[in-house]
């Protein structure tokens, strides 16, 4: 073999062997993906879908509604560095609403301000003057919120949120580290704004993401996105403190989570499940090969947009579909407002809003 051979294959051996020094993942049995039949059989609804531009700005992870209904969403730009909350008008006029300097994931209206969760300040209010203050950016033990994620306020103005990793700020080679290494890197957690004290309720969780409150208010969901399920943790009750599975297997990554009138849920994903991922969660040293693995032959996930309408005891009543990603490649985050759900994802360019039947 020629010297010129030769460089270039120890180069690339190196990096491959460094690359595999910064993973450490932890070996994973998940369950067969379950079949697309009865509540989960195919259809094309979402296809009817009409899109919301950003200008320019993706990401939508959240979408929230004032009482004019004016939408709100985060945004960032494509390498996740700088992000904002917009305002889009209903008549279709898009607003940098809060320069926020990176992406924000969550947003809910109390008393007039804007809560939200900034990958950058962490758990902010947003007064009218749009003049943001930093309600919490860390837990008791000094552990940064680097990815707080899933937002939902109690009556009583108890703001609850959820955390994906206190290691490190989110960018797309971290968000495949945190899928392969299958670690407990997150959080959920409860502000009391009376107070300002903060309480870590479950203290590990696996890609922590959407969360929101049962229509009760007596126990709240979190989603675990590499964990394909979807955890309860309940804050009232002869169960209080305890800690759940509301629903598990789920044949795809669920992402955000929003509640409906009559006390159902809504459950976004962000794809369906990857069989060659599952495949090779069992083997830790091939999961350090795939992770180090060049970006542009990384495996792509699959333009597939899905979204669940999910009973108040963890059944799937109905499920709606893009399976081609024509018009929804992801449907991540999901909230229904006034007869239409205004669909979003972690790197969609629009918003989706669907008419329900």
């Amino acid at each position: 073999m020629k010297r010129g051979t030769i460089l270039p294959l120890i180069f690339i051996s190196i990096i491959i062997i460094l690359e595999s020094c910064s993973i450490h993942p932890v070996a994973w049995n998940p369950d067969k993906t379950p079949s697309y039949s009865a509540a989960t059989k195919f259809n094309e609804k979402l296809t009817s879908a009409i899109k919301i531009d950003l200008n320019k700005w993706e990401g939508p992870e959240d979408i929230e509604f004032d009482d004019s209904g004016n939408l709100y969403c985060g945004v960032h730009n494509k390498d996740f560095t700088d992000g904002r909350i917009l305002k889009i008008y209903p008549s279709g006029k898009v607003e940098e609403f809060y320069d926020s300097g990176s992406w924000v994931s969550g947003l809910h209206f109390y008393n007039n301000n804007l809560i939200a969760l900034s990958h950058k300040e962490g758990l902010i209010s947003i007064n009218q003057d749009k003049k943001a203050t930093v309600l919490a950016d860390k837990d008791e033990d000094g552990n940064r919120f680097y990815i707080p994620n899933g937002i939902d306020i109690a009556h009583d103005g108890k703001i609850y949120f959820s955390n994906t990793s206190e290691i490190s700020a989110y960018n797309i080679k971290y968000g495949r580290k945190l899928i392969l290494e299958m670690k407990p890197r997150g959080g959920v957690y409860c502000f009391d704004p009376k107070t300002n004290y903060l309480t870590t309720l479950i203290k590990g969780t696996f890609f922590g993401n959407g969360l929101v409150l049962s229509k009760d208010e007596d126990y709240l969901l979190m989603v675990e996105t590499t964990k394909y399920r979807v955890l309860k943790y309940w804050i009232e009750g002869e169960k209080k403190g305890q800690t759940d599975i509301f629903i598990d297997n789920l044949p795809g990554f669920p992402n955000g989570i929003s509640i409906r009138e009559d006390g159902t849920y809504w459950l976004g994903f962000t794809t369906k499940r990857n069989e060659a991922l599952d495949k090779i969660h069992p083997k830790i040293n091939m999961k350090k090969l795939v992770y180090c693995l060049p970006q542009i032959i990384q495996p792509k996930a699959d333009k597939f947009g899905m979204i669940m309408n999910i009973s108040a005891d963890g059944k799937i009543l109905e499920t709606l579909y893009d399976t081609k990603g024509v018009i929804l490649s992801e449907a991540g985050a999901v909230k229904e407002h006034k007869g239409f759900l205004y669909i979003g994802g972690d790197v969609v360019r629009y918003i989706g809003k669907y008419k329900l039947e």
